[in-house]
């Protein structure tokens, strides 16, 4: 029976690390550099400080949860255990606007770069592209796609302490004020604070792949003990890479005003490296920007493929496993067609329809810690008021102030889908007369 085949444990901590790195694009620092330098005045450094620590109250929230709750679905599966059927429904169907759509940007702005590298070749050749050899990767199983992942990863984290150096290096050359050692790219001289502020609402959206890597405990080995460490790993991983690579590049560059905003990073690299350099930093971009899709997708697939065996979604398509493979075939495919709307799609209107569902769901999990704690759990009780309370009461403010500085049209958009899931929730319910479908947790 296909219901009997299982999602292979192939991963130890460090895969699991690697995945959830790869999923939020460490280059993704150097691709935002100029929208984050403009929001925060100059301190994008202390715009990813801030968001880091936001990050990582929810990453304790989450490690907790996915110590109580080791298997696949990530704060859906969170909040429907904790909280009730129907809220977790809800979540998941937030958490969907946000993976669904994360890999379609992430396709979209790849093939941007290598369009405006290669202006003879039409953008949908490139996204169509992305999106074949993406899918092709994670069908054949997630053994082989971390494999992949490994290769790329180092490639990019080279390039990435490249431009680190080369920034450095530039900043001892031009005399800069205060050399290597300055406090400007975290505070300046008539900058509010509410800057920083400002740029932390952006700079919070470079660390989603810290949460992704929930959606692999099913493919993990002893997941209760390792779990937890990937999280908060991944989240202090990529806030050390993020505060450390933007204070360089704010250093080498103490201004906020570029030729380009979308371009600015390569606008640096030409002066911290020449021609070559920016060659390939470029080049990296666009293999960060294949890593970061990979992880994407599969994130989604698994995602999908527990909330088809719980039976929100139909079990027949979305739960089920290739017999060979042990991969959710049909829900990866789904996600590369969803994918192909970024032909008739820019960035800035596809961006839109991810951070609503990321900060909901971020504050879904910090209230089901607080839930369990107060019912008394016996895995979260013995953890104490400080985190089974206090933290997650803490970040659930920080996620919810992120969520409010979110523009209005992601709001708006946001708000849209969560009637179309309450909706089809009532659908699902009768008018909330059943609960929906609790998750089985046989793999």
């Amino acid at each position: 029976m296909n219901d009997a085949i299982k999602l292979d444990r192939a991963l130890g901590l460090w895969s699991v690390v690697l995945f959830g790195l790869a999923y939020m694009t460490p280059m993704i620092v150097f691709g935002t550099f100029g929208a984050l330098a403009a929001a925060s005045e100059g301190t994008t450094a202390m715009a990813y400080l801030v968001a880091a620590a936001a990050i990582l109250l929810a990453a304790i929230s989450y490690g907790v949860m996915a110590r109580v709750y080791p298997v696949a679905g990530s704060a859906y599966t969170y909040a429907r255990k904790s909280i009730s059927p129907s809220v977790g429904f809800l979540v998941g169907w937030a958490v969907l606007l946000d993976y669904f759509f994360l890999p379609m940007v992430i396709w979209l702005i790849g093939a941007a770069y290598l369009t405006s590298a290669f202006p003879s070749v039409p953008a949908y050749v490139w996204i169509v592209g992305f999106i074949i050899l993406t899918t092709i990767v994670n069908l054949v199983g997630i053994a082989f796609a971390n494999r992949v992942n490994l290769v790329l990863m180092l490639v990019q984290l080279a390039v990435l302490v490249a431009f680190v150096v080369l920034a450095g290096r530039y900043v001892i050359a031009s005399n800069g004020p205060g050399g290597l050692v300055s406090a400007t790219p975290f505070f300046k001289a008539g900058v509010p604070f509410s800057a920083s502020i400002a740029g932390a609402a952006i700079a919070a959206y470079s660390f989603l792949g810290f949460d992704a890597v929930s959606t692999l405990t099913e493919e993990t080995k002893d997941a209760k003990r390792t779990m937890p460490r990937a999280i908060l790993i991944t989240a202090l991983g990529g806030g050390l890479i993020f505060v450390t690579a933007a204070y360089f590049t704010q250093l080498a560059h103490p201004g906020m005003d570029f030729v380009s905003i979308d371009a600015a990073a390569s606008e640096i690299a030409r002066t911290i490296g020449g021609d070559l350099f920016v060659t390939i930093f470029l080049a990296t971009l666009v293999v960060a920007q294949f890593t970061s899709g990979l992880a994407a997708q599969a994130a989604v697939g698994r995602l999908l493929f527990a909330m088809g065996r719980d039976g929100v979604l139909p079990g027949s398509l979305f739960g089920r496993l290739h017999r060979k493979w042990h991969t959710p075939v049909v829900n990866l495919v789904l996600v590369g067609v969803v994918g192909l709307l970024a032909l008739t799609m820019d960035v800035t209107t596809s961006t839109s329809f991810i951070n609503f569902g990321a900060f909901l769901a971020f504050t879904a999990v910090n209230v089901s810690v607080i839930a369990l704690s107060m019912k008394g759990n016996v895995q979260v009780k013995p953890l104490g008021a400080l985190i089974g309370l206090v933290i997650p009461a803490v970040a659930s403010v920080c996620d919810l102030f992120l969520l409010w500085n979110l523009d209005g049209h992601a709001k708006l958009l946001g708000l849209a889908w969560l009637m179309i899931g309450l909706g089809y929730l009532i659908y699902l319910t009768r008018f909330f007369q059943a609960a929906p479908p609790e998750m089985s947790f046989a793999e």
